[in-house]
């Protein structure tokens, strides 16, 4: 007997299963932001090949990772192959050494528990298992513009309803607007409830940090609303004017925040992958039941804990020696991003940012942010990053990060003196 063929629509090579895509994925917009940038990139390089380009736009690390915190990843992984040094699977949660250690450096004064701390490949991962805690039912908000994933993991998920194409927003995500008008903060008194609140500061894309006065008011929306906050820190290592960095600096914060960070940024780890989330005990269910119960099946089922290589790197960073080597390096990457300023600043291009972030936002009112990052990546060879890719808000912006060697971000600023 023939059996009929499938008449679904076919966009692959091979024979077509009976197997349903995830609806969910089918409702994200394009592809994912950084890697259209990255695309576009090689489409430039094969259109001129003998271009020096420089990438200014995904935000990746450039400078080495100190010698000390290296030499302790060699050393762990020499001892593999070793009977007395070989170690298999670690704990899912991480090394305790090295959570204890991110207690005590980050939160000492915040009275975080090492057993709060949960070791990962990075925040970004984390954002995924977390949105898997709390379920496709929630409701969700954001700021705009912000960090992709967090919107495009909520779609994944469920959580993000339909898209409305006329306005470019998913309808069941509410947006919080965060621009120059209102000091990047949100008009919490006109914000309808949700769930879920994604909130980063220093922010991606914008640089900036949110105030003490802010995230308190922040913390006390999240309490009357009986919500919860999902604070990103990637970036706090940049904070140099005394704004929080981190939540648990906001009175009753426990009891409505889960944070999440990276070494990522601020070590240099964007290929090596480490993180953490903190989720405290504090921290309940309408049910009473803790989140940080569920969180610890997920991390459990879900994942088998960061690599021990990389984790021997974490402990290093959080040494006397690394920390100092680290912070270091955050200097050169805060005068890069001090040089980019001074010269947008100079062709009269406004630009917010770079102080508390390693990121400059700058504005070019009445132009689409994806003309703008054509043009500059064609007449000058720099890739940067358009703001729309972030949200609606970001549209007119573009993000130009201060990630890079010293003699690319000079040059880099002597093209675009020269473009503008």
């Amino acid at each position: 007997m023939v059996q009929p063929s499938l008449t679904v629509r076919k966009e692959g090579f091979g024979r077509c299963t009976k197997v349903h895509r995830n609806i969910n994925l089918e409702k994200l917009r394009n592809g994912y932001l950084f890697t259209e940038i990255a695309r576009r990139e090689l489409q430039h390089l094969e259109k001129y090949p003998n271009a020096k380009v420089i990438s200014l736009g995904i935000g990746d690390t450039t400078q080495p990772i100190p010698d000390n915190i290296s030499m302790s990843m060699a050393n762990y992984a020499r001892a593999l192959a070793t009977a007395e040094g070989y170690r298999g699977y670690g704990a899912e949660q991480g090394n305790k050494e090295l959570r204890k250690a991110i207690a005590e450096t980050y939160y000492k004064d915040v009275l975080v528990k090492e057993s709060e701390v949960f070791v990962s490949d990075g925040s970004q991962c984390d954002i995924a298992r977390l949105l898997l805690v709390l379920g496709s039912n929630v409701t969700v908000a954001a700021q705009d513009p912000s960090f992709p994933a967090y919107i495009d993991s909520s779609v994944i998920v469920g959580q993000a309803g339909d898209l409305e194409d006329e306005v470019g927003k998913y309808c069941n995500i509410e947006y919080l607007e965060c621009g120059p008008g209102n000091n990047f903060f949100p008009d919490l008194k006109g914000t309808s409830r949700t769930d879920i609140i994604f909130f980063c500061s220093p922010n991606n894309p914008t640089g900036h940090a949110a105030t003490q006065n802010q995230l308190e008011q922040l913390v006390e929306f999240a309490r009357n609303n009986g919500s919860i906050i999902i604070f990103d820190s990637a970036y706090a290592a940049y904070v140099t004017d005394g704004c929080p960095r981190s939540i648990y600096e906001i009175p009753g914060a426990r009891e409505v925040a889960i944070e999440i960070s990276s070494f990522s940024k601020f070590s240099g780890f964007t290929g090596v992958r480490l993180g953490w989330t903190v989720v405290p005990e504090e921290l309940l269910f309408s049910s009473g039941f803790p989140v940080i119960n569920d969180f610890n099946r997920i991390i459990c089922t879900c994942f088998n804990g960061a690599s021990n290589i990389a984790q021997a790197g974490g402990l290093a960073c959080l040494s006397s020696e690394g920390l100092e080597a680290v912070h270091s390096v955050v200097d050169y990457y805060k005068e890069n991003t001090k040089i980019l300023i001074d010269t947008l600043a100079s062709l009269s291009i406004k630009v917010y940012g770079g102080i508390n972030a390693p990121y400059v936002w700058a504005h070019f009112p009445g132009r689409k942010s994806w003309d703008v990052f054509a043009e500059i990546l064609e007449k000058t060879h720099i890739t940067t990053v358009p703001g729309s890719g972030f949200g609606l808000g970001g549209e007119e912006y573009i993000r130009i990060s201060g990630f890079g060697h010293r003699e690319s971000i000079l040059e880099a600023s002597r093209r675009l003196e020269a473009l503008f």
